[in-house]
C-alpha cells in the first residue's frame, strides 16, 4: 500500500524529465534525416528551375540527353541524332555544364 501512496504523491519523475528522451530522439532525427533531405529537395527544385535549352542532363533512369524544349511539366531530350524522348521534368536527376558535360559525353560514348 505504501507504493501506491508514494506514486500518488508525485514522487515520480516530472513530466519534463520523462519527455526529454522523446525530444532528444526527435532532435537527432531532424538534424540527421529531415533537414538534409529538405536541403537536397530544395537544391533539386532550383536545378529544375534553371534548366534551359541545350543543357546536358541525366534522367533518374540513367538516360543522358540534350534538352531541346521545355514546358512547365516535361522536357524533350535528344538522346541520339534524330532520337527524341519526352521526360517528366521531375525525373531529371543531374545537370551537366562545362567540364561535367564533356565527362558525361565520354561516359555516354563508351
Amino acid at each position: 500500500m505504501w507504493d501506491v501512496a508514494y506514486a500518488q504523491a508525485g514522487g515520480g519523475p516530472s513530466t519534463f524529465i520523462s519527455m526529454l528522451p522523446l525530444v532528444l530522439i526527435f532532435a537527432v532525427f531532424y538534424f540527421l534525416l529531415i533537414r538534409p533531405q529538405q536541403r537536397k529537395a530544395k537544391e533539386h527544385r532550383n536545378m529544375l528551375a534553371q534548366l534551359k535549352r541545350n543543357d546536358e542532363v541525366m534522367t533518374t533512369g540513367g538516360v543522358f540527353g540534350k534538352v531541346l524544349s521545355l514546358t512547365e511539366t516535361e522536357l524533350t531530350l535528344e538522346v541520339a541524332p534524330n532520337v527524341k524522348i519526352r521526360v517528366s521534368r521531375s525525373h531529371i536527376a543531374q545537370l551537366f555544364r562545362g567540364e561535367k558535360a564533356a565527362a558525361a559525353k565520354e561516359v555516354k560514348g563508351k
